[in-house]
This record gives C-alpha cells, sequence and structure tokens, in this order.
C-alpha cells in the first residue's frame, strides 16, 4: 500500500509518500481501506518528536478515518462504510469495564504509538468500528469522530452544560473548537467564542453570539461586558498558556474551566485565591468514551451536528497539510485522501 510516512522526526519535509506493508489480518481486528483521514495536533507532536516518548518509527499518523471494510473479522461485510473510533483500550480492565474506555490505563489514539490512517488501509480493533449511512460522505465522517467525541466529553460529562448555561470556547475555528460551539448550541447555551481575524466572520456563523479577536482584544472583559460583568459558566479550553489567565478570568463565580490541550505550551500560572474565593473548577478531559461518540453519531447523521471542512488535500499531500495545520491557517479541519 501507498502511505505518507516518517523515518526520524523534523519538519514537514520528513514525510515520505511511498510504499508500506500492507496491514496483516489478525483475530479481532478489521481491515479498512481508508477513504478519508482528517488531521490533528497530535500528528504535529509525533512528527516532531515528543518529549520522554519512542513513537515507533518509520512512522504513519492519523487518528481521525473513515473507509470500506476489506476485511471484517467475521464482523462486517467487505464493503461496509465505516468510521473509526480513534480511541484504543483494553476493554477488560476496571474502566472499560465501566464504560470510562479513555481512562484505561493502556488507553491510546489510532495512529499515536499504532500505525493510523494517512494510508490506504489501516488495521482497527473491531470495536473501533462504527458503520456509515450511503448519505455521509468519507470526509466529513473522517472529520467527525475525535474533534466531536473530545468536545461532547468536555461540554457534557466534564463540565456538565445544563440549558441557559454561557459558554466561551477558544480558537472557535480549531477542530475542537467548531466542535464545541456546535455541541453547546445544540444543548441550549449561549456561546461566545475567540478567533483570529480572518476567521471571525465563519466561526460566528457556527452559533457563536459574539467572537472576540483572541490576538487583540482581551476577551476575559469582553465577555463580562456581554453578561453584565458575571462572566462564562464554562469555558472550553485546548490553547494553554498564551490564554489561560484570560480564560480563567472571563468565569463567573461556581464557573468551570474545562481544558484538553496546550498548543501554544503547557506552563500557566494560576492566582489561588480566585480558585478558591470564586469557587471555581479546572477540570482535564481527554479524548471521550465510545458510548459518547455513539450518542453523537446519530446528531451528525442526521445533519445536526456539522463538521466544518478546512481543505481535502492528496495522501501525497500530507506534508503541505501539515505545514497549514502548523501555521494555524485552517478553519476547521483538514483532510487527506488517498
Amino acid at each position: 500500500m501507498k502511505a505518507a510516512r516518517f523515518h526520524e522526526h523534523g519538519g514537514p519535509d520528513v514525510l515520505r509518500y511511498e510504499d508500506a506493508p500492507d496491514p496483516a489480518p489478525a483475530l479481532r481486528r478489521a481491515i479498512v481501506r481508508v477513504r478519508a483521514c482528517a488531521l490533528n495536533h497530535l500528528d504535529l507532536w509525533q512528527r516532531r518528536g515528543l518529549e520522554r516518548v519512542r513513537i515507533p518509527l518509520p512512522h504513519i499518523s492519523g487518528a481521525d478515518v473513515a473507509g470500506e471494510i476489506v476485511d471484517g473479522g467475521g464482523a462486517f461485510a467487505a464493503g461496509t462504510r465505516v468510521m473509526l473510533h480513534p480511541g484504543l483500550s483494553c476493554g477488560h480492565c476496571d474502566a472499560c469495564a465501566k464504560g470510562r474506555d479513555n481512562e484505561c490505563p493502556q488507553y491510546s489514539v489510532l495512529g499515536y504509538m499504532s500505525d493510523g490512517g494517512y494510508a490506504e488501509l489501516v488495521s482497527i480493533p473491531l470495536e473501533n468500528v462504527i458503520p456509515i449511512p450511503e448519505h455521509v460522505d468519507f470526509v466529513s465522517a473522517a472529520a467527525f469522530p475525535l474533534t466531536f467525541l473530545t468536545a461532547w466529553h468536555m461540554l457534557l460529562t466534564r463540565a456538565r452544560l445544563e440549558p441557559g448555561n454561557t459558554v466561551l470556547v477558544l480558537a472557535g475555528g480549531s477542530g475542537v473548537g467548531q466542535a464545541a460551539i456546535q455541541v453547546a448550541r445544540l444543548h441550549g447555551a449561549t456561546v461566545f467564542a475567540t478567533s483570529g481575524p480572518s476567521k471571525m466572520a465563519a466561526t460566528k456563523a457556527l452559533g457563536a453570539s459574539q467572537v472576540f479577536d483572541h490576538y487583540a482584544d482581551d476577551f476575559s472583559k469582553g465577555v463580562r461586558s456581554m453578561t453584565d460583568g458575571r462572566g462564562v459558566d464554562i469555558v472550553v479550553e485546548h490553547v494553554g498558556e498564551a490564554t489561560w489567565d484570560r480564560s480563567v478570568r472571563a468565569l463567573a463565580s461556581g464557573g468551570r474551566l474545562v481544558t484538553c490541550g496546550t498548543t501554544t505550551g503547557y506552563r500557566a500560572t494560576l492566582d489561588l485565591r480566585h480558585l478558591f474565593a470564586r469557587q471555581l473548577s479546572l477540570l482535564g478531559s481527554y479524548m471521550g468514551r465510545k458510548s459518547e461518540l455513539l450518542e453523537a453519531a446519530p446528531l451528525f447523521f442526521s445533519g445536526r451536528l456539522k463538521p466544518a471542512i478546512d481543505v481535502v488535500l492528496p495522501l501525497k499531500g500530507a506534508a503541505a497539510a501539515q505545514e497549514r495545520l502548523e501555521q494555524a491557517q485552517q478553519f476547521g479541519k483538514i483532510v487527506l485522501e488517498p
């Protein structure tokens, strides 16, 4: 098969479009012909190299995959149209048994320590296969799972979103950002967002009541102005160091900040007096449970949740795709097609 993989860590130029071994059939696994694979920031971090993490080389990234079953392992017919749940868990530990598979001690993400979807074929546990209807296109199906699962878990499970809440979504034009705006709006929240100047109109079109320029504005003051000085109930954070202080200051008393990423850096400071005096909650969130993806999927299939697609490029253009993501040029998801 053809794949876009790297043999060493470095810039986008280390990605090679080349022949790679086909995945071998294995017990309790399916082989899927990849029709589309969406990019995530995890792909960039793997390629650059992660501190104290040894990525198996040569490596094929890609967690967000849609395609057709080639070998269904006896569970799915060849040709079945599917998208893949990107979370990999052991299936038998206490967390998995209780349906909290993203808390599994062996939890990983497709394409992180295993080969992923930057290829013509990918191997996946049968439990991770989700059939999709005929009317759902592969590009959208690849762009949906990771970001919408992440946003769903952040808002509904961790931050306990309720109808009537006010929500601030950081980087509303990003994959997680555009998903979080839609999930929050669908569940009856008023949504504010931040974005770069060129993405503000498109971010507002997703359903944000007000969009702040996160490069030029103090969005914490903007949010308080829009809420009569109160602040928001929930902040969806995944930017990290560059926005952390303003995100905390944007919270109302009793507010919840939920974070799933650190795209600008992982060192942040916190005035603990604000934490206890205003009774704030700071919540970490990682991926989500398969049950949550299955809960969200019908809303995607019916068109009530719709991933924003930035650009679709051929698999041999993986380096250009990663460079676009690295420079934050995208609005929504960048997708590769073999």
